[in-house]
């Protein structure tokens, strides 16, 4: 099972489309997700899930529905149990990036945080998992696929933002910070933090 996030709204993709009863079922293999994904922002769909009997063709048949962008990211931790979060557009995210040719993805998600916060000494610690999300860019609909890895680092210096990627925040944030962050930033990005994190 996966999901596509628009916006808040989580698209189900699954190939067991009984675990998910109060669903809006559409099959994977002939649904038009560009008409699906105009209805959910309209709020005319809003438990949409997508269906494919052959749980291994989920991801083949998903990726052929729109362009997809490849990327890498970081759910970094310092010593001090602080996680690193990024301001961009006006919320709070973490930081990622497309790949570059010739690149791996864990190339990728160390380039893309060092570059996007100044922060050095990363230290991938474990592969968290992928998460989708739909986004336009010069009109056209695109799907994000970013692979996310949980890493540490020890440095303790200056953070830098990227002003030129639309960065103007890049920060460490304790527990109560960090909760408060995600209530303003995105589904996709909640996803990736495994403990329910403390409310003040």
């Amino acid at each position: 099972m996966y999901k596509v996030f628009v916006k808040e709204v989580a698209i189900i993709v699954t190939s067991d489309k009984d675990l998910f009863p109060d669903h809006d079922v559409f099959e994977l293999k002939s649904v038009n997700l560009k008409k699906l994904v105009k209805a959910v922002k309209k709020g005319k769909v809003e438990r949409p899930l997508l269906y494919s009997k052959s749980e291994g063709k989920l991801l083949k048949r998903l990726h052929k529905k729109l362009p997809l962008v490849l990327a890498g990211g970081g759910l970094v931790e310092n010593q001090n149990g602080e996680h690193l979060f990024i301001h961009r557009n006006g919320k709070w995210d973490l930081p990622k990036g497309k790949t570059e040719s010739n690149e791996s993805i864990e190339e990728t998600s160390l380039r893309e945080v060092a570059e996007e916060t100044g922060v050095e000494n990363l230290e991938i610690s474990k592969y968290l998992g992928p998460t989708y999300h739909v986004f336009s860019r010069n009109g056209k609909m695109r799907l994000k696929l970013t692979h996310w890895y949980s890493m540490t680092t020890n440095y303790t210096g200056k953070l830098i933002p990227q002003e030129k990627e639309g960065i103007d925040k890049a920060v460490w944030l304790d527990p109560i910070e960090a909760a408060a962050a995600l209530r303003d930033s995105y589904a996709n990005i909640r996803e990736l933090f495994p403990e329910p994190i403390p409310v003040k």
